[in-house]
């Protein structure tokens, strides 16, 4: 897993609360169990047509949002069902943070075992930065992960809350396997105790 540590990028508003996990990616994607190639199917019944065409309206098809990195959301972002898909989809669109005024707790732990920072700010401040958003391509938001902190593009600046064990693993890059592998030697000094003090197993 990559490092999360700072963030500059564009920022896409998507006005819309209660976008749940199959908004985010639609059932019919889940076959996959490999983490990449989603990001194409990223909100894709909002992005294309029956024929499979962009919807020219919606905030990721329009040019000045194809390379945001950070997503501006309303309430209750990643409701519905469990899926690790959606975070996954999101991921590899090249999303790296989500702001919202609250998380659906699943997802919201999806998040972090994949990468993505998921913050949770007072709606007034999401107001700001969903305007600030709405600027385009010209307005870049810049996330300190370690500082706590999200810039504006006019140099406003909120600070946010973030459970110390999940900040650790994101600027770490580690996921489950990642915090496993911390423990090898430990790992490794127990298994050859264990395969000496009992042989027969």
């Amino acid at each position: 897993m990559e490092k999360f540590d700072k963030l500059s990028g564009i920022a896409a508003p998507l006005d819309l609360i209660n976008v749940d996990t199959d908004m985010i990616i639609p059932k019919q994607f889940l076959k996959t169990i490999k983490r990449s190639g989603l990001g194409v199917n990223l909100f894709d019944e909002m992005r294309y047509d029956d024929d499979r065409n962009e919807i020219p309206t919606f905030v990721l098809n329009k040019p000045q949002y194809r390379d945001a990195q950070i997503l501006v959301a309303g309430d209750n972002f990643g409701c519905g069902s469990s899926r690790e898909h959606a975070p996954w989809a999101i991921k590899d669109f090249g999303i790296s943070c989500v702001l919202a005024p609250s998380f659906a707790d699943i997802f919201y732990n999806n998040c972090f075992k994949n990468g993505i920072l998921p913050i949770a700010l007072p709606q007034e401040q999401i107001d700001v930065l969903m305007k600030d958003a709405e600027k385009g391509a010209n307005a870049r938001i810049e996330i300190d992960l370690g500082a706590q902190t999200i810039t504006t593009s006019d140099g406003e600046v909120f600070t946010f809350d973030v459970d110390a064990f999940k900040k650790h693993c994101l600027m770490n890059g580690l996921d489950d396997i990642g915090l496993t592998m911390e423990k090898a030697a430990a790992i490794d000094t127990f298994e050859s105790a264990a395969a000496q003090s009992r042989p027969w197993v």
